[in-house]
């Protein structure tokens, strides 16, 4: 066809290279003779595995270990070279790199923006980051600019404008200025999620909004986030899945659950030490029957599941897409 025939070898290469960065988040890593790469959502390799160590892509980069932790692209080209004594994936654009025993943020240039100077450095999330400097977190913008001062024991990433604080040894929640919008409290707490957040007091779990009403009695022995309406929640020895009433939904029979994630949850069978991992829908129904030593989330259409020390890739039918290898 002539549209094709009028291509030039530029505009072809420029889709390939489109192509490529649009499929990052499709790339997922593997362990094959000990070394990392990567394969695509078939089960294909795409990038050889020559890797210490390997991350997910985020922001069209994914952190690697040589000797020292840099960045590749999806071809699998390092861009920004091993030089870190740690690294963590780009959030906001920004990642969290450690040099010498200092913390600091640089951008996908591999240039420092933020220089390495705290004890600790959390993600962004929405234009924030905790960072602590002398055994207090506080927070910080992009520009590097305190904005909330370091004086809390613990701090966590911020989710629907609020981020969990612990002050004397009591967790509360503060807005991105840095009021305290709900006062430190709980013994433990959560980030928000589908509007409401676990909480506990007295040993028990329940969950509050963002007014800091509480909407779920305590009653819980432990609870995940709620994901679409449902969340995990054991009760005794055994989890469940409980509606944002509180009310059991799917009741306790699991030895372990975790929240959902593309409408699956993974769920534990045969006793918190040396039962094996399935996934179940929100009905409760196994989809995938127990029989991995570990399983992560879905994305992406599949999840990364342990076998006998080995790591493999299933699909949501529960077929392999990538053997387990080590």
């Amino acid at each position: 066809m002539k549209l094709c025939s009028g291509l030039t070898l530029l505009t072809v290469a420029a889709l390939a290279f489109s192509v490529a960065f649009c499929n990052a988040a499709n790339l997922f890593p593997v362990i094959e003779h000990d070394r990392w790469g990567y394969i695509d959502k078939a089960g294909s390799r795409v990038i050889t595995p020559q890797f210490e160590r390997a991350e997910p892509f985020t922001s069209d980069l994914a952190a690697v270990r040589i000797g020292k932790w840099g960045y590749i692209d999806p071809s699998g080209k390092i861009v920004i070279n091993p030089q870190f004594d740690s690294a963590t994936s780009f959030r906001d654009g920004l990642a969290a790199v450690e040099l010498t025993g200092r913390w600091g943020y640089i951008n996908t240039d591999g240039k420092y923006v933020i220089n390495p100077q705290y004890d600790d450095a959390m993600p962004f999330a929405e234009e924030r980051a905790a960072v602590k400097l002398k055994r207090r977190f506080g927070y910080i913008d992009k520009s590097g600019a305190i904005i909330v001062n370091p004086q809390f024991e613990s701090a966590g990433q911020f989710s629907s404008g609020l981020a969990t604080v612990e002050l004397g040894n009591r967790f509360g929640y503060i807005n991105t200025t840095g009021k305290m919008v709900i006062t430190p409290q709980f013994e433990k707490a959560a980030h928000f999620s589908d509007g409401l957040a676990a909480f506990r007091l007295d040993r028990r779990w329940g969950f509050i909004d963002k007014n800091g009403k509480i909407v779920i009695t305590p009653q819980f022995d432990d609870v995940g986030a709620f994901v679409k309406g449902l969340a995990p929640a054991q009760l005794g020895r055994r989890w469940g899945f409980i509606d944002q009433t509180g009310k059991l939904v799917v009741s306790p029979q699991f030895d372990d659950a975790a929240d959902f994630k593309d409408d699956l949850a993974r769920v534990k069978l045969g006793g918190r030490l040396g039962g094996r991992w399935g996934y179940v829908d929100r009905n409760g129904k196994f989809v995938i029957n127990p029989q991995f030593d570990d399983a992560w989330p879905f994305g992406n259409g599949i999840a990364r599941v342990k076998v006998s020390r080995k790591f493999g890739y299933i699909d949501q039918d529960g077929k392999y897409v990538w053997n387990p290898t080590n």
